[in-house]
């Protein structure tokens, strides 16, 4: 699915997010930013562990929730990741759509700052992080759509999803987001 926002194009892909070539692949990072499971295993193998190393050496107190860092993409074919944290899910009273939302804004900030003209994101927190996959993508998506609406930047981001379950609840967060 490809979605135009003036200059700027929103995707929907169901893939490998480190298969990518964008400028920037966004990492569903824990705040410890310790490696994991899920996509941030998925990169941190891809990309080999100098990504670790230079998170650690960058960043040894972590990444609050709701935040995103940047370091070098590794092995990976991408210019950068952003590792963000997003929230764990607690039943929603707890700050967590905001959290969700912040996450994806610093990751698209992170983009516009170093001149990406493309990102690949992932299902930020709709996985281990037990956030309901349809919140989640109304969420991310209504973010995203925002911030490409008002910045014109980057040019292409990319929600790279890994099931059909999980395309089919971005599709549908598209179409109720879309005029």
């Amino acid at each position: 699915m490809l979605v135009k926002l003036g200059l700027c194009q929103l995707e929907l892909v169901q893939g490998d997010i480190t298969k990518q070539q964008v400028d920037a692949i966004v990492n569903a990072a824990n705040s410890e930013l310790a490696g994991g499971g899920g996509v941030d295993g998925a990169i941190h193998k891809a990309g080999g562990p100098g990504i670790l190393q230079e998170t650690a050496r960058l960043f040894p107190a972590g990444c609050p929730t709701g935040s995103a860092v940047v370091t070098s993409a590794g092995q990976l074919s991408a210019r950068w990741i952003f590792h963000a944290v997003g929230p764990v899910w607690q039943g929603g009273r707890h700050g967590e759509p905001e959290q969700l939302a912040s996450a994806c804004r610093s990751c698209l900030f992170h983009a516009k700052e170093l001149g990406c003209s493309s990102i690949a994101l992932p299902a930020l927190s709709a996985g281990a992080f037990g956030y309901p996959l349809e919140l989640a993508a109304n969420n991310l998506i209504k973010t995203t759509m925002d911030f490409v609406r008002w910045h014109q930047a980057p040019k292409l981001v990319r929600f790279v999803l890994f099931d059909a379950g999980a395309w089919g609840a971005f599709a549908r967060a598209v179409e109720e987001v879309v005029p």
